[in-house]
């Protein structure tokens, strides 16, 4: 028999307790596994496994490689195994600790769940009042005591806005504190999510509702990621600028620190005119800006490699093709409340090439100050 399995994840801690009794409560059969992270500095994560009406088991799995979210994955799949053998689990509700990131763990157990574990959907627990002063939290996950191995370098800001934009269902908590600029905030960061509230019987439902965990990855690749749409509401605005020239990599390096500051949250795609043929990722929160390499543009790439693009990404590619650049494109989106939309579009404007640089060409465009170097090169 197949055990379904849902994931209820988010740093709102509280909501997500909350979450995963409701679940417990509403749904008959149903069992929580929860590793508890906080304890890795003593070498160990502590696992229990309970149902709605208590503690079932404990127990405990050593660090692997001195991370804890590795000894997470080492130990959660031969768990649900357990319970999947048992037969009497008719839900599986994996409650992850607080800084674990949900995509994560939703491609272990689809990658190696086999046939008798199904992913059957991803949930992340929120607090409306608590969305803005987490996604603006720059503070190290360390600094917060949330870090889940020596090397993690995460923000609670960052960290946040993956959890709650690679969940397909948000699940909200009741809070007397939350207003229409919360809510509001909460719909455009991530509008095609299911918002239900944690007390309905409709999350019940929700967890079985499957989940597919290739499409979920498509969706978060710089690429092709359903980006959100222009929104202004309650005070939350979000801006999408798109343009095909490139930018000049200087200016727009010179203007980061307040394109950054800008907006609670931003993300999206970009090229430099000195990296023509590279498509590089955008992701903002907190103050804090991760840019990345993602790979080539489909533009630079020769006929025969497109096969081996996955369908999705030609789809994206070709919805906004142009004739001289091809998919090579800035689409970049940032959310905010009291966001400055005139202010924001004049300073990208000023970090595009001028007619006089377009018309240089790549050559010349190769000759450019290359300023995202220490960003997109660093030094080992």
């Amino acid at each position: 028999m197949t055990l379904p399995v849902v994931i209820v994840g988010g740093l709102h801690s509280e909501a997500r307790r909350a979450t995963v009794g409701a679940l417990l409560l509403t749904v008959p059969g149903s069992v929580a596994l929860h590793h508890d992270l906080s304890t890795a500095a003593e070498g160990t994560v502590r696992r229990t496994v309970r149902d709605a009406s208590g503690l079932l088991d404990t127990g405990e799995t050593p660090l692997v490689n001195d991370c804890a979210c590795c000894a997470l994955r080492e130990d959660l799949v031969p768990e649900l195994r357990r319970l999947a053998a048992d037969g009497s689990t008719r839900l599986a509700v994996v409650e992850l600790w607080d800084s674990v990131e949900p995509r994560a763990m939703a491609e272990v157990i689809d990658a190696h769940g086999g046939e008798d574990l199904e992913l059957s959907n991803v949930i992340t627990a929120v607090d409306p009042a608590l969305v803005l002063p987490y996604l603006a939290n720059g503070d190290d996950l360390a600094e917060a005591g949330l870090a889940t191995a020596a090397t993690d370098q995460r923000t609670v800001g960052d960290t946040w806005a993956r959890q709650l934009e690679y969940a397909p269902v948000l699940a909200l908590v009741d809070s007397a504190d939350a207003d229409d600029e919360d809510r509001a905030l909460l719909a455009q960061l991530h509008p095609t999510a299911r918002r239900v509230e944690t007390g309905s019987g409709e999350l019940a439902r929700i967890a079985f509702a499957g989940f597919d965990a290739e499409a979920a990855a498509a969706a978060q690749h710089p690429a092709c990621a359903l980006l959100p749409q222009e929104a202004d509401e309650a005070g939350v605005a979000t801006l999408v600028w798109h343009r095909h020239r490139p930018f000049h990599p200087e200016r727009l390096y010179h203007a980061l620190e307040d394109l950054v500051c800008a907006a609670a949250r931003s993300r999206g795609r970009f090229w430099l005119a000195d990296r023509p043929d590279t498509l590089l990722a955008w992701d903002a929160a907190g103050g804090a800006l991760c840019v990345e390499n993602s790979g080539p543009w489909l533009a630079s790439l020769p006929d025969a490699a497109w096969e081996m693009v996955p369908p999705v990404r030609r789809a994206a590619a070709a919805l906004g093709w142009h004739p001289e650049h091809g998919d090579c494109c800035q689409h970049l989106v940032f959310t905010s409340p009291g966001l400055d939309r005139d202010g924001l579009v004049r300073l990208l404007e000023s970090c595009l090439l001028t007619d006089a640089e377009l018309a240089g060409g790549r050559e010349a465009w190769q000759r450019l100050p290359a300023a995202f170097d220490d960003l997109l090169d660093p030094v080992s």
